[in-house]
């Protein structure tokens, strides 16, 4: 049996929209009143988040001093993962499409995520894709979970995963974090690294997976024809 372990954000919803929305709203509340800031296009900044510049220097960048930066950052880390910002979350292209390609495919679909259950429950609803992973087929955090660092969080939830599901004769995980790379290399399993994400191809390298592919949709193809 073939086995998919996909992380939810990057590969399957795009999040760009959500970073950008507040990072606009941070901006907007940290600046005083009559301050010029520039607000960086979109583009720019999501490049700049891909390539993982500290938020203090987006700050910074936006035209906020450095006391302001560091109250812009904290901001950001408050609310970036609360549901109010979820809802501009939406399907990456093509991951719908790919998804129903793996279940034609009889492959075994599991999504692995940092989200918290209601998190998760948020985006499978609104976006109509809770059918694609059965409840025994969601690795996520517990609503009431205190986030240590996902690099140290994921691998806890691959081990717990690998534990509970039955064997299968080859399994990947599609990530397109350095915590998804650790969590997959930690285990032995075969991990694909996606540049549809957060992180850029130098960030990715950085961890050395052992593929990296545009999306969901081309590690699929690359899974699919290995097996």
């Amino acid at each position: 049996m073939l086995r998919l372990i996909t992380d939810f954000d990057g590969p399957i919803v795009d999040v760009s929209d959500r970073y950008y929305r507040v990072y606009q709203e941070c901006l907007t509340e940290t600046q005083r009143e009559g301050q010029p800031v520039h607000e960086l296009p979109k583009a720019e900044f999501w490049d700049m988040k891909r390539a993982r510049v500290p938020e203090t220097e987006i700050g910074i960048l936006s035209g906020l001093d450095a006391a302001q930066a560091l109250e812009f950052a904290q901001k950001r880390r408050q609310i970036i993962h609360t549901l109010p910002y979820l809802i501009y979350d939406k399907p990456a292209p093509s991951a719908v499409e790919t998804l129903e390609k793996v279940q034609r495919a009889g492959v075994d679909l599991v999504v692995m995520t940092m989200r918290r259950v209601k998190e998760l429950d948020e985006a499978f609803n609104r976006c109509n894709l809770g059918h694609f992973f059965p409840e025994n087929r969601r690795y996520c955090l517990p609503n009431d979970y205190v986030k240590t660092g996902d690099a140290k969080d994921k691998p806890l939830l691959m081990a717990k995963a690998l534990a509970e599901l039955s064997p299968a004769s080859d399994i990947w995980m599609v990530g397109d974090t350095e915590a998804d790379i650790i969590a997959a290399k930690t285990h032995g399993v075969k991990v694909i690294g996606v540049l549809c994400g957060i992180r850029d191809r130098a960030q990715l390298e950085m961890h050395q997976p052992d593929l990296i592919a545009n999306n969901l949709s081309e590690a699929v193809e690359i899974i699919l024809d290995s097996y």
